[in-house]
């Protein structure tokens, strides 16, 4: 019995110790506190921008086609040549539009013969009623034939005008100077000539003025206006940067994926290209980020510091008499409340200060890339936790103990160095 009560005396001390081991390890962490990276608040220009796919375009290009059918006999450019205005383009097949020149032409003149004929009966018909000669009937049909035949005169007109038009426009010339940029059909094909379809038979564009087509997502374009200044990138001239000016924002969406969960809307954005390189070409692949708004003394932190927590409870003494004084004042803004009545999250950062992680809660205005500007809630030189990101937005409380270790995020920095 006196064994029994032993051993578990025994056992009783283990784990009182094995207690003891682990509340002094953690005094000791705690006490150590929890490593984390950190980086300055920081005072300077800050620019946000917007960015999406972009495809290089002429300002100004025409689809060349045919107003009339026909088979094509001759092309007087290939692709890549130079042409002014007028300048011969392409020959349409005109023996038929002549062989109906010719008979409209010959219609006419039937008519016109029939119309004097008529004529002078109807001149005749006047002078015979002046002198009681003939009824009253007779020259009304004399003049109804007389009018019959001004009337066909005039179609036979009509008729040849657009004979001859159409025979006109078996010739097509350039309406503008540019360059061929693409030539979709060879001689011996048909060319459909329509009004309401378009059979292209070559583009001329203007190359001398070029322009990036951006798509910008919908919750994005609301930021971009007419005059924003850009930055096109263009994937064949890699590491150079073009200026370029926003000219024309869509006002109706292209809708990609409609119904399902990859549904995009995106809206076409057309940036005029202030530089152009000499080898530019249309359909070549860039992006384009274009400047909303850019501010020249904002403080600003990097844009992991920023996080999301629900604010910090006032329990203490100070914190009840602060939140007293504050609630008079109907311009402060309410906390807001999710269905169960708890905070919802805000925007915070966690400051450091002698050891010790403090959360503050701040306003954002715009960020670019890599920044956030602040509004409010923090002032320049203030030193805030960074990373690592999992501590940060997760495991880091109001009034943990801290352990600032930027060693490993200066061995990165050098790394990014030394690889530039």
């Amino acid at each position: 019995m006196a064994k029994s009560k032993k051993k578990k005396l025994i056992i009783f001390g283990i784990f009182i110790a094995v207690i003891a081991i682990i509340v002094i390890a953690s005094l000791a962490r705690k006490k150590e506190g929890i490593k984390v990276q950190t980086e300055k608040v920081g005072c300077g220009r800050l620019i946000a921008t917007v960015s999406g796919p972009a495809k290089i375009e002429p300002e100004v290009e025409v689809k060349i086609s045919a107003k009339v059918s026909g088979q094509i006999i001759r092309l007087g450019v290939h692709e890549g040549d130079s042409v002014d205005t007028g300048d011969f383009l392409v020959q349409l097949d005109p023996e038929e539009y002549r062989a109906t020149v010719e008979q409209a032409r010959s219609n006419r003149d039937y008519a016109v013969a029939g119309y004097n004929k008529a004529k002078n009966e109807y001149e005749r018909s006047k002078k015979l009623h002046a002198d009681n000669l003939i009824s009253d009937a007779e020259l009304e049909i004399a003049k109804s034939t007389f009018e019959q035949a001004e009337s066909t005169v005039e179609q036979t007109k009509a008729s040849l005008r657009q004979a001859e038009d159409y025979l006109s426009k078996t010739t097509i010339k350039s309406p503008m100077d540019g360059i061929v940029t693409r030539l979709d059909k060879k001689q011996g094909e048909m060319a459909m000539g329509s009004q309401f379809t378009l059979d292209v038979i070559m583009v001329v564009a203007d190359l001398s003025k070029m322009q990036a087509e951006v798509e910008i997502d919908e919750n994005d374009v609301i930021h971009v206006s007419l005059g924003d200044t850009s930055d096109v990138l263009v994937d064949a001239f890699p590491d150079t940067t073009f200026k370029g000016v926003v000219t024309e924002i869509a006002h109706s969406g292209t809708t990609t994926g409609s119904g399902t969960q990859e549904e995009v809307t995106n809206f076409l954005v057309k940036v005029a290209m202030l530089e152009k390189p000499e080898h530019l070409r249309p359909g070549m692949s860039a992006t384009v980020d274009v400047v909303t708004e850019a501010l020249e003394n904002a403080v600003k932190v990097p844009i992991q510091c920023v996080t999301m927590r629900k604010p910090v409870e006032k329990d203490t003494l100070a914190g009840k008499k602060e939140q007293k004084k504050a609630e008079p004042d109907s311009t402060e803004k309410k906390e807001k409340k999710d269905e169960a009545g708890e905070a919802e999250p805000v925007k915070v950062v966690f400051e450091v200060k002698d050891g010790t992680a403090h959360q503050v809660e701040v306003v954002t205005g715009i960020s670019s890339d890599t920044e956030w500007e602040i509004k409010k809630g923090l002032e320049e030189g203030s030193e805030l936790v960074s990373g690592p990101y999992r501590i940060l937005s997760k495991q880091l409380n109001d009034g943990d103990a801290v352990t600032i270790d930027n060693a490993m995020k200066k061995k990165i920095r050098e790394g990014e160095e030394e690889s530039n």
